[in-house]
């Protein structure tokens, strides 16, 4: 999906995004210099962009965290999981195709109606796991 296709704030949200270093909350979008510039000043306009990124799967909201980012093979719907630094909050997407249908199965033998596949995986990254 190319950025032609996203709104205005959407384009602005996405940029702020694939520019940070780690995910990022709403607020935190919200005080960055390229947004306050580009005049995004409500909460609201934040969620809405998020909400609209995230439906083109452009983007992953990280649950533990509260926070998003941009998709790394964007777009795509399928599900995703993400090993997460908890010392740099540097976050990686990983795919989760082999995972992903046996969890399904598992869901679906039990009567379980799965509506999303959301892994997370705490710990350290190679940098800081040196410093052990």
């Amino acid at each position: 999906m190319s950025k032609t296709s996203l709104t205005k704030n959407q384009q602005i949200v996405f940029t702020a995004l694939i520019s940070a270093k780690g995910p990022l909350t709403a607020y935190k979008i919200l005080d960055l210099a390229l947004v306050k510039r580009e005049g995004l000043k409500a909460p609201l306009t934040i969620y809405r962009a998020l909400d609209g990124l995230l439906e083109k799967g452009m983007a992953h909201r990280i649950e533990s965290l509260n926070a998003f980012v941009a998709c790394s093979s964007a777009p795509h719907k399928e599900a995703a999981g993400f090993m997460i630094c908890e010392q740099c909050g540097m976050t990686l997407e990983l795919p989760i195709n082999a995972c992903e249908e046996p969890l399904r199965q598992q869901a679906s033998s039990t009567g379980f109606h799965l509506h999303k596949i959301n892994i997370e995986m705490i710990g350290l990254c190679s940098n800081c796991g040196e410093n052990i």
